[in-house]
């Protein structure tokens, strides 16, 4: 089959930026705003520990917001109906000003443009570990809005989460069209060209490249987004077909 459909991840992809030290700096700034409301270093602690059980998760018949609640609910020391309205807040308000701890560039908006022109459906597959609002943001932050897409993998409707192959079988389901069909976009090898696993082609963006050594999985295509725009756009590589 030829290639119709393309997903782009989000964090070093779309949005230009180092994982990790955003990381580092969002939790920072949940710390900050909970503040005496709970203990701290526990509730990231914990934080981190209920998004490693979305990771592992096997569990297709829940959501990764249902695998989190109930992670929190059974090893948390707080009553979640009185902390869940001070993320929600946290989210709506604070989360918007992490961006400037990415890079937003125009390449987005451009490679997305490309993309469209050349008739291809364009689904955003970030990993599905935070909520609606914060993705939402980060795409606000590269100047494009959810509708944009066909779809936007969220916390709230994923079953499964990166670098899990069920992860890309579920987006292919939710939008009706086989791996074949699709090429990965992404700049990291373990958590987006695992998407090789399922059968989808693959691109690697080059500029925020993360690898981790092992595993590694084969890259149909390379390149910095400059490039990944020219390929996309004149029909060339993994985009021929």
């Amino acid at each position: 089959m030829s290639v119709n459909t393309i997903l782009f991840d989000l964090d070093g992809t779309l949005l230009e930026m180092q994982t990790e030290p955003f990381i580092e700096q969002y939790l920072r700034a949940l710390g900050r705003y909970v503040g005496d409301a709970c203990d701290t270093k526990k509730l990231i602690a914990l934080i981190w520990d209920a998004t490693k059980a979305m990771i592992t998760s096997q569990e297709a018949d829940k959501t990764n917001e249902q695998v989190f609640i109930e992670y929190f609910r059974e090893h948390g020391e707080w009553n979640i109906e009185e902390i869940w309205p001070i993320f929600d807040a946290f989210y709506r308000d604070e989360f918007p000003k992490l961006v400037e701890h990415t890079h937003p560039s125009p390449w987005a908006k451009q490679i997305i443009a490309g993309a469209k022109a050349q008739g291809f459906r364009v689904a955003v597959a970030t990993n599905p570990v935070f909520p609606r609002d914060a993705i939402h943001h980060r795409l606000a932050w590269i100047g494009m809005d959810p509708e944009e897409f066909e779809l936007v993998t969220v916390y709230e409707e994923s079953h499964f989460t990166k670098p899990n192959p069920g992860y890309y079988l579920e987006i292919c389901k939710k939008l009706g069209v086989e791996p074949s069909e699709c090429v990965m976009v992404g700049n990291h090898m373990q958590e987006d060209m695992v998407a090789s696993k399922v059968g989808m082609k693959t691109f690697l963006v080059t500029n925020w490249m993360e690898d981790r050594g092992e595993p590694s999985y084969p890259v149909d295509q390379k390149g910095t987004l400059e490039e990944l725009h020219q390929a996309i756009s004149g029909r060339s590589g993994v985009f021929a077909g």
